[in-house]
């Protein structure tokens, strides 16, 4: 997916290089229906020369080590200049985000704030009306906050994370 002997990094998506590479760290996940729990995260992030990056995801619980979740989509700057960021997102559990927002540049990365007002769900998946993310990169820390809408939930506090790069 890209890297020093791969394909240049497409000058629509240059803005978002410094994500690319492996992130791995813990988090915490809680719900009101379900109970908290820790868990240990890897996200990646490359590129194949295209106008996006591929973002691969997958967690596993802090003690056990059994798999919990995993996710696999793409970002877009689809206007670097203004911050404009667009990410599709596919669970395995039949979920499929379409979030879109803005990236504010600071000193050693920045913030992305993205929403999905609308989810798309398989006839088997969980109840999920909308979803909020928070990325927040600063060097080679990367922390994250996750807020969801689900099973009859208004807009609620999930998950949240530091990873650094590896």
């Amino acid at each position: 997916m890209g890297g020093p002997a791969g394909p240049s990094i497409h000058e629509a998506i240059a803005p978002l290089s410094f994500l690319l590479g492996t992130w791995r760290g813990t988090g915490e996940g809680s719900y009101p229906t379900i109970e908290s729990f820790g868990y240990n995260e890897e996200v990646t992030f490359g590129h194949v020369g295209k106008p996006f990056l591929a973002y691969g995801q997958k967690t596993s619980h802090a003690e056990t080590r059994l798999p919990l979740h995993a996710e696999t989509g793409y970002w877009r700057a689809v206007s670097p200049d203004a911050g404009a960021i667009e990410v599709v997102l596919a669970h395995p559990t039949g979920i499929l985000e379409s979030l879109s927002g803005r990236f504010v540049p600071s000193p050693g990365g920045g913030t992305f704030d993205l929403s999905c007002p609308t989810i798309g769900l398989t006839d088997t998946a969980v109840s999920v009306t909308a979803t909020e993310r928070r990325f927040t990169i600063d060097g080679d820390r990367l922390t994250y906050e996750f807020s969801m809408a689900a099973v009859g939930h208004p807009m609620t506090h999930h998950l949240a994370a530091t990873l650094h790069r590896v």
